[in-house]
């Protein structure tokens, strides 16, 4: 009797291990399939986002194009298309006034939202909206702001938004006069995954051989490119949380597990040499990723300034907190210190 329990014992025993050998199993097969299938999640992420930011690859405007004054009276043209090779192939351009005849300095800006969403105009791009605002006070400062947009995933991948970006500059530079655009005086600013490509686009610009890494032929040349303003990169692959890698991976392949030679490509700090634009760095979120492109900068001696509120006065500010400058007082320092970084390099240029 003794004997019968105990195998009955073994066999519901052998038979619990079984069962947690298969969720084990099945639980590790999940994670490698998602992992390398990185779009499942991305994709998710996606379609929970329609209607609030954008998510598609068109080929046509968001919106009806116009022309017109703004509330805060800043004239703005809208949905200008740029380029027919790539989708949201699009751009705005907004002038402090309607005086659009006046020499201006020229600030490019690039959207975040992880490569898989966000436009230039999420938000009212006709009034002041909190997508909007911090642009709003960046061109009050006296830039012609042009605002660009770029492919997302899934069709397209890494680094066809930094090849659109050289393609929306051709365009710019053909029709500065149309435009009134000043192309000898420019800043080039992105926020998050924008933050990402303007820091490619200034190893594009002034390292050939990272530029024929990425198959451009830069259409700008680094003295027109006066500063660069980084807002939260995130850089260092190896060092990315897993919902950050999930992200980028998926950006750049697909899949979590870069090789070695990608992650060389999509990093850009190895490529910084001493022709590297003088850049404002902002670090938060991705403080570490800026702390090392600081470094990378200093050893290259070029002039730039790091704004890290975690190291400076011991506050974690969140992802792109400068956006925040019309409500936070850290924020709107951050504002200032970034305003004044460009505007020295965009008046120097003129004497």
């Amino acid at each position: 009797m003794n004997t019968v329990k105990v195998n009955k014992k073994h066999r519901l025993l052998k038979g619990l291990l079984i069962a947690l050998i298969v969720i084990v199993v099945l639980v590790i097969g999940t994670f490698f399939l998602l992992m390398t299938h990185t779009q499942i999640i991305v994709g998710a992420i996606q379609n929970a986002s329609q209607g609030i930011v954008n998510t598609k690859n068109l080929y046509e405007p968001l919106h009806e194009p116009v022309q017109t004054t703004k509330d805060n009276g800043q004239f703005i043209i809208t949905e200008i298309c740029y380029s027919d090779d790539y989708p949201n192939s699009f751009l705005d351009i907004t002038y402090p006034d309607e005086n659009v005849d006046v020499q201006r300095p020229t600030m490019i800006y690039f959207h975040g939202g992880g490569f898989f969403g966000g436009s230039k105009c999420d938000g009212d791009p006709l009034a002041e909206t909190d997508a909007t605002t911090l642009l709003d006070d960046i061109c009050s400062e006296g830039f012609n702001l042009v605002n660009i947009d770029y492919a997302l995933v899934p069709e397209y991948h890494f680094p066809t938004p930094v090849i659109q970006a050289n393609e929306a500059f051709l365009f710019l530079m053909d029709h500065a006069e149309e435009y009134h655009l000043n192309m000898e005086q420019i800043v080039i600013m992105g926020s998050s995954a924008g933050a990402i490509i303007t820091s490619q686009i200034g190893s594009v610009i002034t390292n050939p051989e990272y530029a024929a890494l990425l198959g451009i032929n830069p259409a700008l040349k680094s003295e027109q490119v006066k500063a660069l303003v980084i807002d939260d990169a995130p850089l260092d692959y190896d060092k990315f949380s897993l919902g950050t890698k999930i992200l980028v991976g998926n950006y750049v392949k697909g899949s979590i597990f870069l090789s070695k030679e990608e992650v060389k490509k999509y990093n850009n700090t190895m490529w910084i040499t001493e022709d590297y634009i003088p850049s404002v760095l902002l670090g938060s979120e991705y403080y570490v990723d800026m702390r090392e492109m600081d470094t990378a900068l200093k050893d290259a001696g070029v002039e730039h300034e790091l704004i890290d509120p975690l190291a400076e006065v011991n506050i974690q500010m969140p992802h792109c907190f400068v956006a925040n400058e019309r409500v936070d007082e850290t924020a709107k320092d951050a504002y200032n210190r970034m305003i004044a970084f460009i505007s020295q390099k965009v008046s120097s240029s003129t004497k």
